[in-house]
C-alpha cells in the first residue's frame, strides 16, 4: 500500500480565564475531565500574559470566561488565549462566553453610538475562534454578527423547571418587565402549560440616564396571582424593582423574579434586599461573591448545560437537541 496511513483522535482540552475558574472546574467535573494548566498573569503595566503549559497541537479547545467586572480585562485575556492557542495550532478553539460582554450595546439608539456586541464578534474572529458558546443573549439578532459558527444556549428549562416544582401553576402568572420580553415570557408560559397566564409592564427608560426607569401600565390578569417577573440579566435591579412594585399595587398576592445573568451592579444588592420582592433566581453565569448573597437569593448552576454543549461540539452532535430545539 503506498501513501501514508494516520489513524486520526480527537483530543477535547478545557481552558479557563481567571474570571471565573469555579464554573470552569464544575464544567470539568461534569465532563470527567481536567482543567488543561495555562498560566496567566499580569505585567505590572497591566498587561497580559498568556502560556499554556502542555501542547495543543490538533486538539479542540474550549476556553471559558465568565464577564464580570473588570469585563474589558476579561475580554482581553480570553482573545489573548485564543490567540496563542491559533498560533499553538489547536485544530479547532471555542470560545465559551456564559454571559456575552456588550450584549446590551447591540445597535445604535442615539447618532455616533458603536455597535460594540458586533466589536466584540469581531474580535472574536480575528482572534482565531471557529464557534461561540453563550447562553441568553441580550437579543437574539446578535447571533447574526457571528460569521464563525454560534451555539445560543438557554437557561429557560432549567429555571422553568425549578418554578414548576414550587410553584401552583394554576394561580400563576409570568411577567415581561417590558415589552422586548414578550416573547421570553410566551417561552415560559409554553413550557409550564396553559394554565399559565402572561402579562407585561409597559415601561420607559430615559436613554440620556442610564438604568433611569419608570413603570407606567401592568398589561395582563394579576390579581390574586403570584407573578414570576422573567429577565435576561439582573444589572442594577431597577427594573424589576419598579415592576414589583406595580404589580402589587395591582392586587398580586407575590412576586418572583427569574433571570439568567446576575450582573448586581451598583445599587442591586440593597435594592433587591429592600424590594416585595420574595425570591430571586437567577444561575451562575456570573460568579456571585458572598458579599452579594442574601437570603431571598437562589442561584442555579449551568455547567450540566456547558458541559452538554460542550460534549456535543466535541462530538460533532446537535446542541439543540439539548433543548427540545429551543433557542433563547
Amino acid at each position: 500500500m503506498s501513501g501514508l496511513e494516520i489513524t486520526g483522535h480527537k483530543t477535547l482540552q478545557l481552558f479557563s480565564g481567571r474570571g471565573y475558574p469555579e464554573l470552569t472546574d464544575e464544567i470539568a467535573q461534569h465532563l470527567d475531565c481536567t482543567t488543561s494548566p495555562v498560566t496567566l498573569y499580569d505585567f505590572p503595566n497591566s498587561e497580559i500574559y498568556c502560556k499554556f503549559e502542555e501542547s495543543v497541537r490538533g486538539c479542540d479547545a474550549f476556553v471559558v470566561q465568565s464577564y464580570s467586572a473588570p469585563v474589558n480585562t476579561w475580554l482581553m485575556e480570553q482573545l489573548i488565549m485564543v490567540d496563542a492557542l491559533k498560533r499553538a495550532s489547536a485544530k479547532r478553539i471555542t470560545v465559551v462566553a456564559p454571559f456575552y460582554p456588550y450584549s446590551r450595546q447591540d445597535k445604535k439608539t442615539l447618532a455616533r453610538e458603536p455597535i460594540t456586541a458586533k466589536l466584540v464578534a469581531d474580535l472574536f474572529r480575528t482572534a482565531g475562534a471557529n464557534r461561540i458558546i453563550s447562553i441568553d443573549l441580550h437579543t437574539p439578532q446578535i447571533q447574526g454578527y457571528f460569521d464563525a459558527a454560534l451555539d445560543h444556549l438557554t437557561a429557560l428549562p432549567l429555571l422553568s423547571d425549578y418554578l414548576q416544582d414550587k410553584l401552583d401553576l394554576s394561580l400563576t402568572t409570568i411577567v415581561s418587565p417590558d415589552t422586548g420580553r414578550v416573547r421570553t415570557a410566551e417561552k415560559y408560559t409554553d413550557r409550564l402549560g396553559k394554565e399559565v397566564n402572561l402579562a407585561f409592564v409597559h415601561k420607559r427608560r430615559d436613554a440620556r440616564v442610564p438604568s433611569d426607569v419608570k413603570v407606567f401600565e401592568v398589561v395582563g390578569d394579576v390579581e390574586g396571582r403570584t407573578c414570576v417577573i422573567v429577565d435576561d440579566m439582573i444589572d442594577t435591579a431597577g427594573t424589576i424593582t419598579k415592576a414589583a412594585d406595580a404589580l402589587l399595587a395591582r392586587g398580586a398576592l407575590e412576586v418572583l423574579c427569574a433571570a439568567t445573568h446576575g450582573v448586581f451592579s451598583g445599587p442591586a444588592i440593597d435594592r433587591l434586599k429592600n424590594s416585595q420582592i420574595s425570591e430571586i433566581i437567577v444561575t451562575n453565569t456570573l460568579p456571585i461573591p458572598d458579599d452579594k448573597r442574601f437570603d431571598k437569593l437562589t442561584v442555579l448552576s449551568v455547567a450540566p448545560i456547558i458541559a452538554a454543549a460542550i460534549r456535543a461540539v466535541f462530538d460533532d452532535t446537535t446542541v439543540s437537541g439539548l433543548f427540545d430545539g429551543t433557542t433563547a
